[in-house]
């Protein structure tokens, strides 16, 4: 059963854009507390630790007026070269790493929370897959994917070094247990979700 002996843990897998927060979302309404990874490092961005860090590795010039990071200059500088986006993870995935495991050691003592979702980009590549029950891949196509980077701000050129950085999607798709389609219809992603919460639950 789950590996924390408490609760459940899910594991979003997908590609850049395909829906892995909505999701999570629904899981959520389901009864399970979401790990977000990239909420966290947002977060993570406005402390002084992590701040010194960032600005001593890409320079002042990703800072504002105020002396905080702006994330447009830091997205710029990064989302434009793979190693500095390298560099940047390094920074800030070991403060990820030690919040997401405060909030599994919280959630796991809830007794409300059904199971635990981690939506966490790099959930394979920094190892948490082997922590999870159940790992769930979102499949969306690529043109649909595309189309909801371009909103997000994402050229063709940051989503394909984004995607450099992770393993691929065969890969993500062959060690899933479960995949959620996620092309058009938002009802049938919601069934697809319960669908698999009833599975993962049902213990």
């Amino acid at each position: 059963m789950d590996k924390l002996g408490k609760k459940p843990v899910i594991g979003i897998l997908g590609g850049i854009a395909s829906g892995k927060s909505t999701v999570a979302a629904e899981f959520a309404k389901l009864g399970c507390k979401v790990i977000d990874a990239d909420d966290i490092a947002h977060k993570l961005l406005e402390t002084e630790p992590v701040k010194e860090k960032i600005a001593a590795c890409f320079g002042r010039a990703v800072l504002d007026s105020a002396g905080k990071i702006d994330h447009k200059k830091l997205a710029a500088v990064v989302f434009g070269d793979l190693d500095k986006l390298s560099s940047l993870n390094e920074i800030i995935h070991p403060f990820v790493l030690r919040r997401a495991e405060e909030l599994m050691e919280l959630y796991s003592r809830q007794d409300q929370v059904k199971a635990i979702v981690l939506d966490m980009p790099l959930l394979v590549e920094v190892g948490w897959a082997t922590r999870c029950d159940r790992l769930v891949f979102v499949d969306c196509r690529r043109k649909l994917r595309a189309l909801r980077a371009e909103k997000k701000g994402f050229d063709q050129n940051q989503l394909k070094i984004r995607e450099n950085f992770q393993i691929s999607l065969d890969s993500k798709v062959g060690l899933a247990d479960n995949t959620v389609v996620n092309n058009s219809d938002f009802s049938a992603l919601v069934r697809q979700v319960a669908d698999i919460f009833s599975d993962v639950t049902d213990f």
